[in-house]
């Protein structure tokens, strides 16, 4: 009875067949009083297999750590919503299966942990990840098998393969390899403790308020997502005026399918063609063009008011010998009108002003500090980090000196374990930032980050279009959470920010 109280004080679920059975032996035992107590012991446990069978027996290992623990690791290569290779790990326990695929970033920032790709040119453009793969089966499977941790221990089974691994960005192991562990990893202590992900997640995190996210649906695609001329990557709307995640599932379908209209109207068919997040790709060059359109399809779904706009600028990806080239997918782009900080800050002030624009992610390049600083000064609006912050705790620590942004964008494998991404939001809680969870371009359909945004309840998540399997893979799971939370389910909405 002691060992049961010590693994429900650890968060272990104890089958209630076991519990009776010990409860029976208990009072039959004090009942009895003999003078032989294991051979007491022995006799009953055999009577009550007669009698139970066997399937509601206790096994004297029933709780051996080799039955309780890691029974196998194995990666094996899958393929990401862009068709190239990712990896996908399977973690057995005698719980069962539990399988994690790690998406991956088009645009991707300088200082992120290392994806480890194969760099075979002659194999998949060199984006395989057998290397990856065989770290993970040869060597992070047998040491953590060996290492005889328990699935709950997350904090200590992700510090432990960062130890294996050694290295300040993953690069011996890989990010990719690790994390897909490191996910695994969590399904399998959500199912050890017999609660749902999110709620696991909510655990580790000391999280005891379950807040449902904004979506903020990336409906304008450019960038480094699109083959379009549109310099900045994303254009989305976040449903902020809804009562409820279904709600703003509803508003958030409905102006998308009007967009689709609307661009149709103006473009023709060819121009309603989605990029790699869903969201439509016309062939325009002015962003604030962009802009219009969405305001458009707003006020033709009658959300005006209720659905306000996002932008992920990604300005790394345009950002030139100290400037920033709004036409640099044109390789004979015109340097004469390449603009500097000031002069693209103005132009946000400029959207700030004619559009309901409540965030702006990556406003300027990762590494131009006074931009993001002056512009977080200069607007009350959220300032979103990804390409500056990485979901590095060192680079969020540096932000939050220089007030660089108010704002994290958490992304799993910029940072390639459950933990530290946990660390790094927490991290940004603690310095008054909001923290918004994301997807990436190359996706899978792995619904993690659903559970995720819930768990750590940030109020937001950027997880693509509704359009796109992959991507209403994750808006679908909140759906579900929502039902399963029934009336007690809040809602962010306005308060995305900082919900409560």
């Amino acid at each position: 009875m002691n060992e049961i109280r010590e693994r429900e004080r650890a968060g272990i679920r104890v089958p209630d067949e076991l519990r009776a059975m010990l409860l029976e032996f208990t009072c039959s035992y004090l009942l009895e009083q003999p003078e032989d107590v294991v051979s007491y012991a022995q006799e009953y446990f055999t009577k009550f297999k007669e009698s139970r069978g066997t399937a509601l027996i206790y096994d004297q290992d029933m709780y051996d750590p080799e039955t309780m623990g890691i029974k196998t690791v194995l990666a094996r290569q899958i393929f990401d919503s862009r068709g190239n290779p990712t990896v996908e790990v399977d973690i057995t326990t005698d719980l069962g299966l539990f399988r994690a695929a790690v998406p991956s970033g088009a645009s991707t920032g300088i200082y992120e942990a290392l994806e480890l790709r194969d760099n075979i040119k002659t194999e998949y453009h060199g984006k395989g990840v057998s290397q990856a793969i065989k770290n993970i089966n040869t060597i992070i499977a047998p040491e953590l098998i060996k290492a005889g941790f328990e699935v709950t221990q997350q904090k200590e089974i992700d510090e432990f393969m960062i130890k294996l691994d050694g290295t300040e960005n993953k690069s011996k192991l890989g990010a990719n390899a690790i994390l897909g562990v490191s996910l695994a990893i969590c399904k399998a202590g959500a199912a050890r403790k017999n609660v749902p992900l999110y709620k696991h997640i909510a655990d580790l995190a000391g999280n005891k308020d379950i807040i449902l996210p904004v979506p903020a649906f990336n409906v304008i695609n450019g960038g480094s997502h699109a083959g379009n001329k549109l310099a900045m990557q994303e254009f989305m709307i976040l449903p902020t005026g809804a009562a409820t995640f279904t709600e703003a599932m509803r508003m958030g379908s409905e102006t998308y399918h009007h967009l689709k209209k609307v661009i149709h109207a103006k473009f023709g068919l060819d121009a309603t063609a989605v990029g790699d997040e869903g969201g439509f790709a016309p062939n325009i060059l002015n962003n604030k063009e962009g802009l219009e359109l969405i305001k458009v399809a707003i006020q033709n779904a009658g959300y005006t008011g209720k659905i306000e706009i996002g932008m992920d600028v990604a300005a790394s990806e345009f950002f030139k010998e100290g400037k920033y080239d709004l036409d640099f997918k044109n390789p004979d782009s015109d340097k004469s009108k390449w603009i500097s900080s000031d002069e693209l800050e103005a132009l946000y002030q400029e959207f700030i002003k004619e559009y309901p624009i409540v965030s702006i992610e990556d406003p300027f390049d990762q590494d131009d500090w006074a931009a993001w600083s002056k512009l977080t000064g200069n607007t009350k609006i959220q300032i979103v980090g990804d390409d500056l912050t990485v979901t590095n705790p060192k680079r969020i620590q540096t932000a939050v000196e220089k007030k660089a942004c108010n704002c994290l964008l958490l992304k799993v494998n910029q940072i390639g374990t459950v933990t530290e991404s946990i660390e790094a939001h927490l991290l940004a809680k603690a310095n008054g930032w909001g923290t918004m969870v994301s997807h990436r371009s190359g996706e899978t359909e792995d619904t993690f980050i659903a559970d995720l945004v819930v768990g750590l309840s940030t109020g937001q998540i950027k997880t693509g279009a509704p359009c796109r399997s992959e991507r209403l893979a994750k808006y679908n799971q909140i759906l579900r959470i929502e039902e399963e939370l029934g009336t007690g389910a809040k809602y962010a909405g306005k308060a995305f920010r900082k919900p409560q």
